[in-house]
């Protein structure tokens, strides 16, 4: 059996959490659980990351990252409504194939909001750095115009409330956006 590497094991336990938090949230998932899942031991779980929040940030990071990084790819080339209808068919599918980040993204918001309304700022300063990042990736295609950006991630975070609360691709709430951000927001099965 060949043995992991410490950043092999980094990225399975950055992996799992991805699931567990993304179920359970920051309050509800135990790092016993976590570790267990990746088949470690509490304490070396800790000599991978300092504590559960360090976990968390790095769950948050990438997910941030790799939603950045989609729309990154989808609008390479292009500019303006091709661009735009690329980034949203291209997010329309990464929250349909992979539910999970859809999932990851809702928990680090009421996270980011939980934890500001208690006066740690540490999660927002991480999560507002990556949205900045984030918003850039979507400015520059869509002609570095304020009110595109703005409706675009707008009508993202509708699709992603929509979604998350349960309303089916096709459904009349949908109706307003636009037409690839309609597309299947779940796979066929679900």
């Amino acid at each position: 059996m060949v043995r992991m590497s410490a950043e092999e094991r980094r990225e399975s336990v950055i992996r799992a959490a991805t699931s567990e938090f993304a179920r359970g949230g920051y309050h509800g998932t135990s790092t016993e659980v976590i570790a267990k899942r990746v088949g470690v031991s509490q304490p070396y779980l800790f000599r991978l990351f300092p504590g559960k929040k360090a976990i968390f940030l790095a769950v948050a990071e990438r997910c941030l990252r790799e939603t950045r990084e989609v729309f990154e790819k989808a609008s390479e080339g292009l500019r303006g409504d091709e661009a735009l209808h690329a980034m949203a068919d291209a997010y329309t599918r990464l929250i349909a194939e992979h539910p999970e980040k859809l999932q990851m993204q809702l928990q680090v918001y009421v996270t980011v909001a939980a934890a500001e309304a208690a006066g740690d700022h540490e999660f927002g300063e991480m999560v507002r750095k990556g949205w900045l990042e984030l918003w850039g990736a979507v400015h520059l295609p869509l002609g570095a115009d304020i009110g595109q950006t703005t409706t675009f991630l707008a009508y993202g975070m509708l699709i992603n409330t929509l979604v998350g609360i349960g309303f089916p691709p096709g459904h009349r709430v949908y109706g307003g956006i636009y037409e690839s951000g309609q597309a299947k927001t779940r796979p066929e099965n679900a």
